[in-house]
């Protein structure tokens, strides 16, 4: 991999300004470079191994053979001033630090959740490793009751951009490395309208939870490009009996059962719907993850990796069985959209749909806020450890050292 940055153009416009301009487009097809159809910003060449993707001014390179990268620098150059990283250490501020002995590599953003905490003027306190609050469980308890909608006072117009802020700030931080905030995130946002005091409380729990916690480290071990999907849903789990999907989708190998890797999508999401049983829940996830998978699949078929059909792991006996045909349900008018859209899918060869136990299933993480001690053990199943980063920082220096010449 290569990063591209085109730094100024041939007049000294700005880049951004520039590269919105439909010129980039145009001097790029006369040398054969030519933009998806189907996939925005993805572009490819009509006879090059390459591929790249352009957000702004930042170009990323796929490859084969350097001189296909220095063909598109050559067209570049014509118009533009650019600068190329062949480390391939950085991309739209996301670091990457590649262990090629073990296939793998690890994205982190160092220093983003601190200046964020800054520009918020947030003061640390003592270690929190909850981010949002959760309902505990009543054991014993015949009907185990969802939370309430706040009754709080509603909070003043400065408090509520804060709110608005914080969610907008750490979105792009959640999706690119630390999904764990991503389901109280949801939560918050899906106050921000009309937020409260009780909103507020949780947003500023949020900032010390990122504030008390090291910088996440998502890690991407080598596969064979074959996407796998974990979904999953929480029944009635929302205030106003609002249900919630959760989903984990991730790159793998051709296997019955595909081995787990770092994330390339997590959903937290809240059913809009009322559903009315724990099937239809888990049948809605199902279909907004299937939904999500579609258009990834063809993502990953226009960068040159035929997918089969997607396996899609779910822990509700029911909703696998009604997909599969193994039963008919008497009742199913308001699932009828959904199980027959995925079952349309299924015989199309998108996809395929098996039942583990929801202890197996990774996207339950996703569907429900959990407490501190969940959070602490888990976390470590998705990411890792921010000493992984130092400990190849160290290896490649001291490999650097043994290879200098001597003085």
């Amino acid at each position: 991999m290569v990063w591209i940055e085109v730094t100024k153009g041939m007049y000294g416009l700005p880049q951004a300004g520039l590269l919105a301009n439909e010129l980039l487009e145009q001097r790029l097809n006369k040398h054969g470079y030519f933009q998806s159809k189907l996939v925005p910003g993805l572009w490819k060449h009509t006879t090059r191994p390459i591929t790249f993707t352009l957000v702004v001014d930042d170009f990323g390179v796929k490859y084969v053979g350097k001189e296909h990268v220095e063909h598109l620098m050559t067209v570049l150059q014509e118009h533009y001033q650019i600068k190329a990283d062949w480390t391939g250490n950085r991309y739209i501020g996301i670091h990457m630090a590649w262990d090629y002995e073990k296939g793998r590599v690890h994205l982190y953003m160092p220093g983003y959740v601190q200046r964020a905490l800054k520009l918020f003027q947030h003061i640390r306190t003592k270690k929190q490793n909850q981010p949002f609050p959760h309902t505990a469980i009543k054991y014993g308890a015949k009907i185990q009751y969802a939370k309430q909608e706040s009754t709080a006072p509603p909070v003043n117009p400065t408090e509520k951009k804060f709110i608005q802020k914080v969610c907008g700030k750490f979105l792009f931080y959640g999706r690119a490395v630390d999904s764990t905030v991503l389901t109280p995130i949801s939560a918050i946002a899906s106050q921000s309208a009309n937020p409260t005091q009780e909103t507020l409380a949780h947003t500023n729990q949020l900032l010390k939870y990122l504030a008390t916690q090291e910088d996440a480290v998502l890690t991407y071990n080598r596969s064979e490009m074959i996407m796998a999907v974990h979904s999953n849903a929480s029944y009635l789990c929302e205030p106003k009996a609002k249900s919630r999907a959760g989903g984990h989708f991730f790159m793998s190998t051709n296997a019955k059962i595909p081995p787990n890797n770092g994330a390339i999508l997590n959903i937290a999401h809240i059913i809009k719907h009322v559903m009315t049983s724990a099937t239809e829940a888990e049948l809605a996830a199902l279909f907004i993850m299937a939904r999500e998978a579609v258009y990834m699949r063809i993502i990953l078929e226009e960068m040159g990796h035929k997918q089969p059909a997607t396996p899609i792991q779910t822990d509700n006996a029911m909703a696998e069985a009604v997909i599969n045909a193994k039963i008919t349900p008497k009742r199913s008018k308001a699932m009828d959209m959904r199980f027959h859209w995925l079952k349309d899918r299924e015989c199309q060869l998108q996809f395929k749909f098996y039942w583990r136990p929801g202890k197996l299933n990774h996207a339950d993480y996703w569907t429900k806020h959990h407490s501190a001690t969940h959070h602490v053990n888990v976390r470590k199943e998705f990411l890792t450890p921010y000493i992984v980063i130092e400990m190849l920082r160290m290896k490649k220096e001291n490999k650097n050292q043994a290879t200098a010449p001597a003085a």
